[in-house]
C-alpha cells in the first residue's frame, strides 16, 4: 500500500504553504525541495487574512533596541531575549527582501515606507501592503515567486499525515492525496503548518487550521513548549460569519475607539487606552459581553471619511453587513487569532527530532512570550525562513530510504473538540473548566478516530494552561490572579501531557504543578 515518488527521494520537505513555508522554499533555492499543501496554495493560509502588517524598525525615529523593548514588554517575562533581538534586529532586511521580491508595500509620497501605529508599539513602524490587504498581497508575491522557481516541486492537495521516525531521527513523512497514500523518504522535513484558531468555535483563523503541525511534532516525539498561551484579538466582526472577519489593530491606531451600546468608552482610563496590549483590551471586550453589554468599535471621527480607502477589505465586508463605519459603530467581540506557543526550536529552527525543524506561527522561537505584539508574526515567519532554510541547506543528509506503510491515519475532524476548548481554554480560565476540558479531550485523544490529533492537539494545551497557576499575558486564570516573580516557560512530550492528563482524570488532586516534570 506505497506510492513512492523515487525521484523526490532524499529531498528536504516543507509541510505548509502559508508565509513561512513559501519563504523556506524560497530560500533554499537552488537545492530541490518538496513543499507540500493540503489545499490550494494561498486557500487556507492564515498569512493571506492578514491585515495589519509586518513590524520593522525602518522609520527614521525607529530603531531595533525600541522594537525589542516593546515585544519584551507585551511578552510579559517570557520572551526568550536572545532570540527576540535577533529576529527584531533581521526584521528591516526582511521587509527588503520581500520587497525584492515583488510584494508592493504601500509608500509616502516621498518613497519612503507609510508607516502605521499598533497597539503597545511605542513608534509607527508597521509596513503595510493596500491597506488592510498586507498578508494578501505577501501571498501573492510569494505564490507567484514559488511556482516560477525550478528547485521546488510542488504538491498541493496533499496532506501529511504522520512523521516516519527510527531512532529519534526523521525517515520520511506519509501523506495522502484524496484516497491515495504516498510516502515521501527524506531526513529533513520543516512543519510550516501554521495555528491552531480552527480547534475553537470563535476564531479569525481559517478553519482548516487546527494544529495540525504540532500533532505531527508530538507523534514524532518532539518537545512541546507554552502551548497555553492563545492570543485573542479583541476587535474580530461580531456577526455570524465563520472564521470571523478581524478589524485590524490599525483602526485603533488610526484613532477608532471602543464603546459600548450606550456610547460609553470604556477603555478611556486604562492605561493606553484602546492601544494596549492586546490581553489586556481582548479582557476588556470580554467583560463587557459577560456583563451583557455590546461592544463596538468606533471609527466615526477617526478615520471617518477615509476609512474605505484605508481599509477596503474591511469595509467591503462591513458594507455587506449593512454598516457604513464612516457613519456606523461596528460590532466587535474577541476571538481567537495567534497561538504563541508551538514546537520548541533553537536559534535556526531545530526541534528536539533529529531532521524536524519549524518555521512560523507552529513553532516556539521565543519572541512572542506570553502575548504577541501586534504584526511580529509576519515577520517572524519572513526572517526565520532564512535561518531555517540555512541550517536544513548545511544538515548531514544521510541515507532516505523508501518505505512501505501498512496504514494511513484517517483526515481529522476538530469539530468535536470545538466547544471542549472553547468552554475550558476561553479569554477567562479557571481550574474546573480546564480540568472539564481535559476530562472530554483524553478519550478523544487516545482513539484512533477522526478527532484524534485535533483532541491530542487540544489536550497538550490544557494540559500546559492547568499546570500554569499564575496570569501571564494571554494566560489569565481567574482562580490564579497573580503573576508569579520569575517567569518559566512550559516544556513537555506527547507522553508526559497524556500522563498528566491521566492524572487530573484519575485523582484530581488540588494542585496539578507537580504532575508535569
Amino acid at each position: 500500500m506505497s506510492s513512492n515518488r523515487s525521484e523526490l527521494v532524499g529531498r528536504p520537505v516543507i509541510i505548509g504553504g502559508g508565509a513561512a513555508g513559501l519563504m523556506t522554499a524560497l530560500q533554499l533555492a537552488p537545492e530541490p525541495v518538496v513543499l507540500l499543501s493540503k489545499s490550494p496554495l494561498g486557500a487556507e493560509a492564515s498569512s493571506m487574512w492578514a491585515q495589519g502588517g509586518l513590524a520593522a524598525a525602518v522609520g527614521a525615529d525607529d530603531d531595533p533596541a525600541l522594537h525589542l523593548a516593546d515585544t519584551l514588554a507585551a511578552g510579559a517575562g517570557l520572551c526568550d531575549v536572545v532570540a527576540a533581538q535577533r529576529i527584531v534586529r533581521a526584521a528591516p532586511a526582511a521587509v527588503e527582501r520581500l520587497a525584492r521580491l515583488g510584494v508592493a508595500f504601500d509608500r509616502a509620497t516621498d518613497g519612503r515606507w507609510r508607516l502605521g501605529l499598533e497597539a503597545a508599539h511605542a513608534r509607527n513602524r508597521i509596513v503595510h501592503a493596500t491597506g488592510d490587504g498586507t498578508g494578501r498581497e505577501i501571498m501573492r508575491a510569494l505564490i507567484a515567486a514559488v511556482r516560477r522557481c525550478p528547485s521546488v516541486t510542488l504538491l498541493e492537495g496533499i496532506e501529511a499525515r504522520r512523521l516516519i521516525v527510527e531512532d529519534q531521527a526523521i525517515h520520511g513523512l506519509v501523506a495522502v492525496r484524496g484516497d491515495e497514500p504516498l510516502v515521501l523518504a527524506t531526513r529533513r522535513v520543516v512543519i510550516a503548518t501554521g495555528g491552531i484558531g480552527g480547534l475553537f468555535l470563535d476564531s479569525t483563523n481559517p478553519a482548516g487550521c487546527f494544529g495540525q503541525g504540532l500533532a505531527l511534532a508530538a507523534r514524532a516525539g518532539a518537545v512541546l513548549s507554552d502551548l497555553e498561551f492563545v492570543q485573542f484579538h479583541p476587535t474580530a466582526f461580531d456577526g455570524p460569519s465563520r472564521p470571523l472577519p478581524l478589524l485590524t489593530e490599525a483602526i485603533r491606531g488610526d484613532g477608532a475607539i471602543l464603546i459600548d451600546e450606550t456610547g460609553a468608552r470604556f477603555m478611556a482610563d486604562e492605561p493606553g487606552a484602546e492601544l494596549a496590549p492586546r490581553d489586556i483590551v481582548a479582557r476588556a471586550v470580554w467583560r463587557q459581553h459577560a456583563q451583557g453589554h455590546r461592544v463596538f468599535l468606533d471609527a466615526r471621527a477617526k478615520p471617518g471619511k477615509d476609512f474605505a480607502a484605508r481599509y477596503p477589505v474591511i469595509s467591503a465586508f462591513c458594507r455587506m453587513a449593512g454598516i457604513d463605519p464612516a457613519e456606523d459603530p461596528i460590532p466587535v467581540r474577541p476571538a481567537v487569532h495567534y497561538h504563541m506557543g508551538g514546537i520548541a526550536v533553537d536559534a535556526m529552527g531545530r526541534s528536539t527530532v533529529e531532521g524536524l525543524w519549524a518555521c512560523g506561527e507552529v513553532s516556539r522561537t521565543g519572541l512572542h512570550g506570553a502575548n504577541r505584539l501586534a504584526s511580529n508574526s509576519l515577520m517572524e515567519a519572513i526572517v526565520c525562513a532564512q535561518s531555517v532554510a540555512e541550517d536544513v541547506a548545511g544538515a548531514a543528509q544521510g541515507r532516505a530510504v523508501p518505505r512501505d506503510i501498512a496504514a494511513t491515519p484517517p483526515a481529522s475532524d476538530p469539530a468535536a473538540v470545538r466547544p471542549l476548548l472553547s468552554h475550558g481554554l476561553g479569554v477567562r480560565r479557571d481550574r474546573s473548566a480546564i480540568a472539564s476540558a481535559i476530562r472530554g479531550l483524553l478519550p478523544l485523544a487516545e482513539t484512533a478516530g477522526a478527532s484524534a490529533d485535533p483532541a491530542l492537539v487540544g489536550l497538550m494545551m490544557s494540559v500546559a494552561a492547568l499546570a500554569r497557576e499564575e496570569s501571564r499575558g494571554a494566560h489569565f486564570r481567574s482562580d490564579c490572579p497573580d503573576t508569579l516573580p520569575v517567569a518559566q516557560p512550559s516544556r513537555f512530550s506527547l507522553s508526559q501531557a497524556i500522563a498528566a492528563a491521566r492524572h487530573v482524570v484519575e485523582t484530581e488532586l488540588p494542585s496539578f504543578r507537580s504532575a508535569l516534570p
